[in-house]
């Protein structure tokens, strides 16, 4: 039976075209019984589509002076067109054979139902179905079996299921037509499951039942048992027939498994056009494109003939690699080989140029297809553009097809939204909901990524709900949303759902989700747990998810974790170390960030601006003025990198801390740019911190002519008026402040304990255990008076009593965070803190305190820093 062989060469193009002609010449078939359908004539000699050759235009014409006619000879003819793929003759040659009242016989009806198939005509189909129960051909074993095919090849996998059910015989045959059928429609676990059943029932597989499990299992991704299927193969006696083995080529490359698809190769005694094209095509979407292209060379040399396929791939293939000259060699021999008008393979060059970043050709290539432009030129056009950085071209050519009435599919919607802001993410959205496409995998999550992009995370989420079947991109690009916005909470729910659905996470699932817990708001706990799932998933050695975790326990207080992940990689990228060196700074280990910094140097790795900016703020925070100069000027003289804003404002800050601010002014007023909200604000906090009135009244002026709704700016100046004892001066900064209706931020310290955070606001008493938390303070200022502390009363910036100011300094949120970690965790436990804003001079004298009096390491990140607290020191050196 020729059924297999005819679906493999059938091609997508010549079947629409042919669908096409059927409705022109058999527009009343539908509604017309069969009988009818003699008043339509047609004649196959006079017809140019109908001439595909000489030899077969003879048959016809001899047919036809044949004085007489049997079914036998109608039979010759019709599986001579239906072999030659010639469906529209072989359909009106039955329907002349009805007409002529010869009877007909399983082997006619069987072959036009392989007709209707490859044809996609279910209605006609349907008919001859009919056709063959009142001939009494059903419950023929090979008409039964075209059925099955038939009603699979259109889509109509229960009718075909249920033709199977009901044939009184079956050989292996028909069940390879069923199985097949569920492989074509996606079914391939009900595939898997028949195969398996069939040898149950005593039916032995044939080749053909081999090639299309092994086609079902790369799909599926059960590359194990096509393990074993291949021992099947071997001991049936089927390894060395050609189609088996390049059903297996396909499966092992599918798997990922390169090497054990070039041994089916190098072991076949026979190789086609296929075998060759599956090894290209296998090397090249393994990422292996030198070796693809070497295999290319050798099927050359070997002589093989270049088919559609061939060049199609190695297109593609010369397309990753970027290698223009190949492209154009192809182009050549694509012409010269008569391919030249193949609608697929000029898409495919078209690819290739746009690729190679040569738009003009691309688009040159694109516009002799007129006529023939379709859905997947247009995209592929789209795309080139967008690749090459022509947004706006790419929105017009997005306009103009839509004018053009080519109705965009899954891949152009995905493709255009990536061109925001160039195009309305909203206005896209609009037409994807008009066309029913929202639902999909690609646009939904082409569509929460652009939204997630312009910060609409709510909105993303919307979408995120509306996708079926989502895959591991969709709810990766969800967990990354949530982390960019720095909603911890939000990820880990959508990671804990996605668990619960069965979804297998990858590497940049994890990282993403590693990089949501690095928010200040997430529990100190949840990026240990999710370390500990990368670990159970094999996965917390990949690079962007080991790079993950370094910024994760770096941001989170825990710089020994984040050193230890960071010496444990095989590999890092830029990320690491920079994450490595700013989580020195912040901690304030400036000596090992410059460390780090160093051995970037020594082993000759890429350094970014962000590198400098972690190595000069590490300088700041150690007071290694120095090395900060230093570090500045190799960003410039060696490194040929242009200082930034941020550059600038870090120099700022390291003269700023050590008291130098005739310095910082000086850098301030050398910067090519005028300084920004960040510089001022850097300054003036210096100022406050070392009483300089004058300064710091131009640095507010400055701020505050900037962002004149930011109360930093009013609240540090005042704070400097008060420092300094002129309260007349402070009240008309706090007056303004009230007629600029400009409200002071409140200081807000968070604490976490069994996971669960807790806040505190100066003076707060809304805590159930207040009591407690106050008595706990009264008794460590008892402790503290006897260690020799002494309340620094310059930190209370309002004008009363020392007394009041002492209870004031007693009652700071971050004094009542420590208090109550002390007494809801158990003796030696360390505490982390978070605050909001600086922690003052006084709470900082304190805590060293505390570490000694409660044998406590205190962990506190404030605004600006990390500061470690353990043994009466802090990592600060009390640069803080």
């Amino acid at each position: 039976m020729t059924v297999y062989p005819s679906i493999r060469t059938l091609t997508k193009s010549r079947t629409m075209q042919t669908l096409e002609t059927l409705k022109l010449f058999f527009c009343t078939y539908h509604t017309n019984p069969l009988s009818q359908y003699h008043a339509i004539s047609f004649d196959t000699r006079t017809s140019p589509s109908m001439s595909g050759s000489c030899v077969e235009g003879d048959r016809h014409y001899l047919f036809d002076k044949s004085p007489q006619k049997d079914v036998s000879k109608y039979n010759h003819l019709l599986f001579e067109y239906s072999r030659t793929e010639r469906n529209r003759e072989a359909l009106h040659l039955f329907l002349e054979l009805h007409h002529s009242s010869l009877p007909v016989d399983g082997s006619t009806l069987s072959c036009v139902l392989k007709v209707c198939g490859c044809l996609f005509d279910q209605n006609v189909g349907i008919q001859v179905h009919c056709q063959c129960i009142k001939s009494g051909f059903a419950e023929d074993v090979s008409v039964g079996t075209a059925l099955v095919d038939m009603y699979m090849k259109t889509e109509n996998v229960a009718d075909g299921r249920r033709v199977f059910d009901e044939m009184d015989e079956r050989n292996v045959v028909s069940w390879t037509s069923l199985l097949s059928g569920y492989a074509r429609n996606g079914l391939n676990a009900l595939a898997l499951e028949l195969f398996f059943r069939m040898q149950v029932e005593g039916i032995k597989p044939n080749p053909f039942t081999f090639a299309t499990v092994f086609g079902t299992l790369a799909d599926g991704g059960l590359v194990e048992k096509g393990i074993q299927l291949h021992t099947m193969v071997i001991k049936s006696g089927f390894d060395s027939t050609i189609f088996v083995c390049n059903s297996l080529i396909n499966m092992y490359s599918k798997s990922g498994m390169v090497r054990d698809a070039r041994a089916v190769f190098d072991c076949m005694d026979n190789r086609d056009e296929v075998s060759w094209n599956g090894m290209v095509a296998g090397y090249l979407a393994n990422g292996l494109e030198l070796e693809a292209l070497e295999m290319f060379c050798q099927m050359r040399l070997v002589g093989v003939t270049l088919t559609q396929m061939i060049f199609a791939t190695t297109i593609k293939l010369c397309a990753n690699l970027q290698e223009l000259g190949f492209v154009s060699q192809l182009h050549c021999l694509v012409l010269k080989t008569g391919y030249g008008f193949d609608h697929n393979i000029r898409t495919t060059l078209m690819v290739a140029y746009s690729k190679c970043s040569v738009m003009d050709d691309a688009f040159q290539l694109f516009s002799t297809m007129h006529g023939f432009q379709n859905v997947v030129s247009w995209t592929a056009m789209i795309g080139g553009y967008l690749r090459n950085g022509g947004r706006s071209q790419a929105v017009n050519l997005f306009c103009q097809m839509n004018r053009e009435g080519v109705r965009p599919n899954h891949f152009t919607y995905s493709t255009i939204l990536t061109a925001q802001p160039a195009i309305s993410a909203f206005q896209v959205h609009a037409q994807v909901i008009k066309t029913n496409c929202e639902k999909s995998p690609s646009v939904g999550t082409a569509l929460l990524d652009a939204y997630i992009k312009m910060d609409y995370v709510d909105e993303a989420s919307i979408v995120f709900g509306l996708i079926d079947d989502k895959d591991i991109v969709t709810w990766s690009a969800m967990i990354a949303g949530y982390a960019q916005r720095g909603d911890a909470e939000g990820a880990a729910k959508t990671f804990l759902q996605l668990a619960k659905e069965r979804v297998k996470p990858n590497e940049f699932t994890f990282c993403s989700v590693i990089n949501a817990c690095a928010s200040p708001t997430a529990a100190v706990e949840q990026g240990k747990q999710f370390h500990a799932c990368s670990i159970k998933s094999r996965l917390d050695n990949a690079l962007c998810v080991s790079s993950a975790l370094v910024t994760m326990y770096a941001k989170r207080g825990n710089i020994e974790s984040a050193n230890k992940v960071f010496k444990r990689q095989c590999e890092r990228d830029l990320v690491s170390w920079n994450s490595m060196i700013s989580g020195y700074a912040q901690h304030g280990h400036g000596k090992k960030a410059i460390e780090v910094f160093e051995e970037m140097r020594a082993q000759k790795i890429e350094m970014d601006y962000i590198t400098f900016i972690g190595v000069i703020s590490a300088c700041t925070h150690a007071g290694l003025v120095a090395e900060g100069q230093r570090y500045f000027n190799m960003l410039v003289q060696d490194y040929h990198i242009e200082p930034t804003m941020e550059h600038f404002s870090c120099m700022v800050d390291l003269y700023s801390r050590a008291g130098l601010l005739e310095r910082a002014m000086a850098v301030i007023n050398q910067m090519p740019f005028p300084a920004g909200t960040t510089v001022w604000r850097t300054l003036l906090a210096a100022c406050h911190v070392h009483r300089n009135s004058e300064m710091g009244e131009l640095a507010a002026e400055k701020l505050i002519s900037l962002q004149p709704q930011d109360s930093a700016a009013y609240v540090l100046l005042s704070n400097i008026y008060a420092a300094t004892g002129n309260w007349q001066e402070r009240a008309k900064v706090r007056k303004l402040m009230d007629e600029r209706k400009v409200k002071k931020e409140a200081g807000y310290s968070w604490i976490e304990v069994k996971n669960k955070t807790y806040s505190f606001l100066a003076g707060d008493l809304s805590h159930p255990l207040s009591d407690r938390i106050y008595a706990k303070l009264e008794e460590l200022k008892i402790r503290l008076k006897d260690a020799g502390y002494r309340p620094d009363t310059n930190y209370v910036l309002h004008d009363v009593e020392d007394e009041h100011k002492e209870t004031i300094l007693s009652q700071h949120s971050e004094r009542l965070a420590i208090a109550f970690g002390l007494i809801t965790t158990s003796s030696g436990t360390p505490i982390q803190i978070v605050k909001n804003l600086r922690v003052c001079g006084d709470c900082h004298t304190v805590f060293k305190l505390i570490s000694i009096l409660e044998a406590r390491d205190i962990v506190v990140r404030d605004s600006n820093r990390f500061h470690h607290f353990k043994g009466g020191s802090c990592t600060c050196g009390d640069y803080w």
